[in-house]
């Protein structure tokens, strides 16, 4: 079975390659494709991708939620699938008027509803527990039915003080994600 990964950033592709390279005995060939980070670049992406039985976006999830009110199941690093996206505050371009995508969860994760956005989101009136990222809408869209997300918490919103993404992702471990989506790529194979 031909898995593509595909990642908006090159830190995730690194992540996931890494969390790979750790799996004995893969039950799937994958290959790890970076899209670059927003809708079109996911677009972009997705109509270019070579043949492959099921493709998978993995990246970085900001959540709605203070960490000391979240459940440990939505602390750093952990994995979720997104199983519902809306487009959120978009001003026209390729998918307008997005209505909410829904998909059946396939990993046994929690799921949660993400929000796609590329202006920037003030989350005081975001219900809490949601996703806000640039890509996810675009996948939901465009993907096949045996498709889906994965998103590893990276970080809370609204941000209670300026962070650099880059130095607080740096010791997110992506194994837990990727081992989950290995395990249904055996059942699936069997």
């Amino acid at each position: 079975m031909k898995i593509i990964i595909l990642t908006p950033m090159d830190i995730e592709r690194e992540k996931v390659l890494n969390a790979l390279a750790r799996i004995p005995n893969l039950n799937a060939t994958y290959e790890v494709i970076v899209s670059g980070i927003g809708r079109e670049s996911t677009a972009k992406a997705m109509m270019q991708l070579p043949p492959h039985d099921v493709c998978i976006l993995i990246g970085f999830a900001a959540v709605v939620g203070k960490t000391t009110h979240l459940p440990d199941y939505l602390q750093l690093g952990k994995p979720i699938e997104i199983t519902n996206a809306s487009l959120y505050g978009y001003e026209g371009g390729l998918f307008e008027n997005g209505a909410p995508i829904l998909a059946e969860p396939k990993l046994g994760l929690p799921c949660l509803a993400s929000l796609t956005s590329d202006k920037f989101v003030r989350t005081t009136d975001l219900a809490e527990k949601t996703v806000v990222n640039m890509e996810d809408y675009t996948f939901m869209y465009l993907k096949k039915p045996q498709d889906f997300i994965v998103r590893i918490i990276s970080d809370f919103l609204p941000h209670e003080t300026e962070i650099d993404f880059f130095e607080e992702v740096k010791a997110i471990d992506f194994l837990e994600g990727v081992m989950a989506v290995d395990v249904i790529m055996k059942a699936t194979n069997t």
